[in-house]
């Protein structure tokens, strides 16, 4: 009589599963976020900071990974960024300057002079820092005021991954990029690639997302801008490129920028820069996206994040020029502060960036 019962107990639990999965990947989810300390507010009178990305140590720590640059230079990232890391006792700081983690190793390498937009994940037992880097003629064009970008600097941007056993280091580098330029002149890519976001994908294997640079549209920038997925079996690589675009808008060649993406809740979850407000009526803004298997992402039905301001504890709200590079810190499974780059720009048009940590009710 016990083995009569079996199959049926085992269709009921089959039933129990699929359930449970379907109520999650149907489960309207949301992001709120929460007023802001000063604590969490990491910036430099000397450097501009730039794109952190947080991750939990087994010291106990929390260590921030972010881009930086002489503030004397201007907006130099594209030739002069370096990834340097901070570290704190809590999440929302206050974070203490510790290394640079990435620095210049000499133009001869595809990353030698620039290195840029950090995004960190402990997989297993190692510590993985995806990246964009360049190199070039080390020019600086324009100055404090005057936003210029190297067009040489900008069109060698290639993606990189280090990988250490501690979050202090030391970092170890590949002589090639991970994610390099496709060789055809009509790919998505051919131009330029950066801005890596990777996450561990839930039947195995690793999902990325980047952007990417085609050659379509005319002159030294080229064009379209997109963003590209990429899957691979180790975080490592390698990564086997797919050749349709996602968070594409209508009228937009350049829709989106940013993306941070993560799997929750039965389905992969995206955040994005929109760029001129392509996906909701706010504006510039950070959306929302999802995805059932990461290749095919749609608007989230509550797609707004946040529009370009910080609620600070003390009640005030501060309005910014630029809120970008939304990053997630997670923990233990459940958002705890989404990490961001902002700024303002001053009357003589100077830009004064910073890191911020917004936490996440």
């Amino acid at each position: 009589m016990i083995t009569a019962k079996v199959p049926w107990l085992m269709t009921l639990v089959f039933s129990m599963q699929i359930s449970c999965i379907a109520q999650d990947i149907n489960t309207e989810f949301n992001l709120r976020l929460g007023e802001v300390p000063q604590t969490a507010k990491f910036s430099s009178d000397t450097m501009s900071i730039w794109g952190g990305s947080l991750v939990k140590g087994d010291d106990g720590l929390y260590h921030l990974f972010y881009s930086r640059w002489e503030k004397r230079l201007g907006w130099a990232w594209v030739t002069h960024s370096e990834i340097a890391h901070a570290i704190s006792k809590t999440p929302f700081g206050p974070f203490e300057h510790r290394d640079v983690a990435l620095p210049p190793r000499g133009a001869e390498y595809w990353d030698g002079l620039c290195t840029h937009n950090p995004t960190v994940h402990k997989f297993d037992d190692k510590y993985y820092l995806y990246y964009m880097g360049n190199t070039g003629d080390g020019a600086v064009v324009g100055g404090p005021g005057d936003q210029q970008l190297n067009s040489t600097h900008r069109n060698l941007q290639r993606i990189g991954v280090a990988v250490a056993d501690s979050p202090d280091g030391p970092w170890q580098r590949t002589e090639k990029p991970l994610i390099d330029v496709s060789p055809e002149p009509d790919s998505l890519d051919a131009l330029m690639v950066s801005n890596p976001s990777v996450a561990r994908r839930p039947n195995g294997g690793f999902l990325m997302v980047y952007k990417a640079v085609g050659k379509k549209n005319p002159g030294v920038w080229g064009g379209p801008v997109v963003h590209c997925v990429a899957t691979s079996d180790s975080p490592t690589g390698p990564f086997e490129k797919h050749d349709q675009p996602v968070f594409q808008a209508k009228g937009h060649d350049f829709p989106a920028e940013d993306p941070f993406i993560w799997f929750q809740d039965g389905k992969y979850r995206a955040i994005v820069k929109d760029m001129h407000g392509a996906f909701t009526d706010a504006g510039q803004a950070l959306v929302m996206f999802d995805s059932v298997d990461g290749f095919d992402w749609q608007l989230a039905k509550k797609p707004l994040v946040s529009t370009l301001q910080i609620k600070w504890q003390d009640g005030t709200i501060q309005k910014l020029k630029h809120l970008e590079r939304p990053q997630l810190f997670i923990d233990n499974g459940k958002p705890v502060a989404l990490v961001c780059a902002a700024d303002t720009i001053d009357e003589a048009n100077v830009i004064h960036s910073f890191n911020v940590q917004i936490p996440v009710k």
